[in-house]
């Protein structure tokens, strides 16, 4: 039977591995909630998306902890999955999330009309709204 130190010297170094995992597990969807949180809170109570989203995705990118800044994309596709994930916990917040796609502020091709009677028509120009600029 192995001594005490011995067991000791394998047995701490495993559960520091899985005592440090747990956290971090945890504090992955931390940012994500909470920017979900503010974002569906503010929307139901009447903001527009720009303000909702800038305020959710500024405190994304304040609060993760990676390396790298979390892109907007990325951060709404978190605030998606939040949302998805426990919907009772943002109750009337999936109407809203087309908005973080770009619902909202874009024109459907059927609502453009031509622009002249020479059979050219004008073509938007989609990068003027992109709301995931950095």
């Amino acid at each position: 039977m192995a001594s005490l130190p011995m067991r000791l010297a394998l047995l701490l170094p495993m559960a520091g591995m899985l005592w440090s995992a747990a956290p971090a597990q945890a504090a992955a969807n931390g940012p994500a909630d909470k920017g979900a949180q503010i974002y569906c809170y503010m929307r139901s109570n009447g903001n527009n998306h720009n303000v909702s989203w800038e305020a959710s995705y500024a405190l994304i990118k304040r609060q993760g902890s990676g390396l790298f800044k979390t892109s907007p994309k990325h951060a709404a596709v978190m605030i998606t999955e939040a949302v998805v994930e426990d919907p009772g916990n943002f109750p009337d917040c999936g109407r809203y999330l087309g908005d973080l796609f770009g619902r909202s502020g874009r024109a459907s091709a059927s609502s453009i009309a031509p622009s002249s009677s020479s059979g050219s028509e004008e073509i938007p120009n989609w990068d003027a709204d992109d709301r995931y600029s950095y």
